[in-house]
């Protein structure tokens, strides 16, 4: 389980999340979605412990940046970190030595699925976006994590691999994962999601279960209900600010 206390990040006078909680269960696949600078990147880095932060958060009841938290984590970044001069097959070697484990056979299938097997012996900088996308996914997961983040995890692969990473979603459903998705692609999380938390301005909007959606609302038509209808506020709301400061003005010069 992958647990988030009351999570505030600042970059200077910016709050980039402010007071976020929340919980990913054992098979469930939870959701972040929002418009560009909502928070999401910034909670995913922080649960990753690649930022300093106000807060708690756990994995299984261990503090995220402690040595068995990192055993359980797999996190696939927006942008893939490839080393240019290992190879694709060392890649997972240096992955398994990191964790110190034996070599299963498990980084093998992984390119298989991703049809990267004709591949490992080429060096990362040789990779195309796609490809060095779909080795990040293969390296977050060799040593079979047990709490997996995404972040955008659908940009730049084709669609036999798409097609696999949907397939692995409803797998680590089965297998009892915890799964957090960053997206913007909501029609790709569509089938699979269990939990979706809205994100506007550092904070959650609003969060809503599969099973409470109204009838067959799409999780997309329900994005854009929350975050278009929280705009309209946010507009309307500086309109009446500005009209009390405009009247507060003339009140004083009437008075004076």
């Amino acid at each position: 389980m992958l647990k988030v206390e009351r999570v505030t990040k600042r970059y200077g006078k910016t709050i980039a999340n402010n007071d976020i909680s929340f919980e990913v269960g054992d098979g469930q696949i939870a959701i972040l979605a929002g418009p560009n600078g909502a928070g999401k990147s910034t909670i995913i880095k922080s649960i990753a412990g690649l930022l300093r932060f106000q807060g708690n958060i756990t994995l299984d009841g261990y503090n995220n940046k402690s040595k068995e938290a990192k055993q359980l984590l797999g996190y696939i970044p927006e942008m893939p970190a490839i080393y240019d001069l290992l190879t694709v097959e060392e890649h997972l070697e240096f992955i398994r030595r990191a964790y110190k484990m034996e070599d299963d056979g498990y980084g093998e299938k992984l390119l298989e699925r991703f049809e990267l097997l004709d591949k490992k012996d080429k060096l990362g900088k040789e990779l195309s976006k796609g490809m060095q996308q779909k080795l990040s996914i293969c390296c977050a997961l060799v040593h079979k994590p047990k709490i997996m983040i995404f972040d955008e995890p659908m940009v730049g692969l084709d669609p036999h691999a798409i097609k696999e990473l949907k397939q692995m979603f409803r797998e680590f459903k089965e297998e009892g994962v915890s799964v957090l998705i960053s997206t913007h692609m909501l029609d790709s999380v569509e089938d699979y999601w269990d939990i979706a938390h809205i994100m506007m301005n550092g904070k959650f909007a609003a969060t809503m279960t599969n099973d409470d959606r109204e009838d067959s609302k799409r999780l997309e038509q329900m994005f854009f209900e929350i975050t278009e209808g929280n705009k309209e506020i946010e507009e309307n709301d500086a309109v009446s600010d500005e009209t009390e400061e405009i009247t507060e003005s003339e009140t004083k010069d009437t008075e004076e």
